[in-house]
């Protein structure tokens, strides 16, 4: 008897265990399906199917899945990605490094067809990415009498870390070449003042690439790399794999439960990846120079000063716009200056606790720059304006907006960020061609 109790008393353990498995279970997944409509304003089981890894909600600024390092030295303009197909669907890393789907140059085929320039950094290069698959700025421009019609080619000439002269350096190589443009978009400030303040407390003159970009390519080409950041990489390079895995299993996943749960740890494979790279950073920035290096850089004796240093890069920042300005205006191609917004520059937009989450951090470099950098970069707007350059102060581009613009706290936009910069920037463009063709009528 005592048996047959006991046995009872297991089954209805047993019994008891599972209904409660199973309430936890509907529980889990009810949750993981408001979690997922929260995030992506979409019903889980209906949901369009990400088409590639950047679509599955997981925060991937600054991951390199696929290399460690993917730049490539450039004896012209400093570095380029590593030229490959499918970048993402419908891009490639071209011919000469740039995220397109055309090599370079691009000539024409047809008559109408409207090539815009694009120029700058990461968010230019964010931003052309954004228009040849939105097409906003095309939107605008067909609001220009003489352009309903046009086939508008967007061209990339921007790469993450870019900054001034090498914009002016990329443009007059590849007019050189015989590129056509039509119009053509710069938008920067935001790396001439981050990174060329990181090349400053390097003691790398602030005209040169970005010391950040530059220096693991040169660590590479004299072998030079210590133990212990040859053993961050390692730790990277695992980390990577195991980020691919689980990007792998989140597209496959056929519950929301599994979604929540997989993109919880690949984001935190993610964090620990950033971690290490910030590691790395710091490894390599305690060797030596080396005197028989193969690759020559401009170096200051010192650290400039604040006040000094800032001072000059604003004005590497302005002239080398003006000689954009003068070299296309000599064929009437329209060039148009965007200053980008960036969150460590102070407006009266209000940030939400969730933006704050992701759009600050007390610990990176870039703050300090862009408090001091940009005030510094806004005094030689009046004299872009005096050089006649159609200078677009985007700063204040997001002070109307209540949703969460930014991805990451760097100094990139998330789709909705970049709807809304698209639209500020496609509007004051139209603006201005319009102002120019009724001055040209008065005239």
């Amino acid at each position: 008897m005592k048996d047959f109790k006991l046995i009872n008393k297991s089954q209805e353990i047993l019994k008891i265990t599972l209904i409660n498995l199973a309430l936890l279970f509907i529980f889990l997944e009810l949750g993981s399906l408001g979690w997922y409509f929260v995030k992506h304003k979409q019903f889980f089981y209906t949901r369009e199917k990400a088409q590639d890894k950047s679509a599955l909600g997981i925060n991937l600024e600054g991951v390199r899945l696929n290399q460690s390092i993917v730049e490539r030295f450039h004896p012209f303009f400093g570095f380029v990605q590593k030229p490959g197909p499918d970048f993402r669907p419908g891009f490639k890393v071209n011919n000469y490094g740039f995220i397109s789907p055309y090599d370079y140059p691009f000539k024409k085929t047809k008559k109408k067809q409207f090539v815009i320039g694009i120029f700058g950094g990461s968010v230019a290069s964010d931003y052309s990415i954004f228009q040849i698959k939105n097409k906003i700025l095309p939107q605008y421009l067909k609001q220009v009498p003489g352009l309903q019609d046009k086939e508008f080619i967007i061209l990339s000439f921007a790469t993450g870390g870019y900054k001034q002269p090498q914009q002016l350096l990329i443009l007059n190589y590849f007019l050189a070449l015989g590129q056509e443009l039509d119009l053509v978009v710069n938008i920067d400030g935001f790396n001439e003042v981050a990174l060329s303040n990181i090349n400053n407390k390097n003691k790398i003159d602030l005209a040169m690439p970005s010391n950040q970009h530059i220096l693991p390519l040169i660590s590479l080409a004299n072998n030079s790399l210590s133990t212990k950041a040859m053993q961050v990489t390692l730790r990277i390079k695992e980390n990577k794999t195991r980020i691919n895995e689980g990007l792998e299993s989140l597209q496959h996943c056929s519950l929301a439960a599994c979604d929540a749960l997989t993109s919880v740890y690949v984001q935190n494979l993610v964090n620990s990846y950033r971690r290490d790279v910030i590691a790395f950073e710091k490894e390599r920035g305690k060797q030596e120079d080396d005197e028989g290096s193969v690759i020559y850089i401009n170096k200051n004796k010192s650290v400039l000063e604040d006040s000094a240093a800032f001072e000059q890069m604003a004005w590497n920042w302005a002239k080398s716009s003006i000689f954009m300005h003068k070299v296309l205006s000599a064929s009437n191609v329209p060039y148009f200056h965007v200053l980008q917004p960036n969150q460590y520059y102070q407006t009266k937009r209000v940030f939400g606790e969730e933006e704050k989450r992701i759009a600050f951090n007390n610990d990176t470099p870039y703050a300090e720059s862009v408090k001091i950098g940009y005030p510094a970069l806004l005094s030689k707007l009046p004299n872009l304006q005096k050089n006649q350059i159609n200078i677009l102060n985007g700063v204040k581009a997001f002070d109307k907006t209540k949703d969460i613009v930014y991805m990451d706290s760097c100094c990139h936009y998330n789709q909705a960020g970049d709807v809304v910069f698209s639209n500020y920037v496609g509007s004051s463009i139209l603006e201005a061609l319009r102002k120019d063709r009724a001055r040209s009528n008065k005239k």
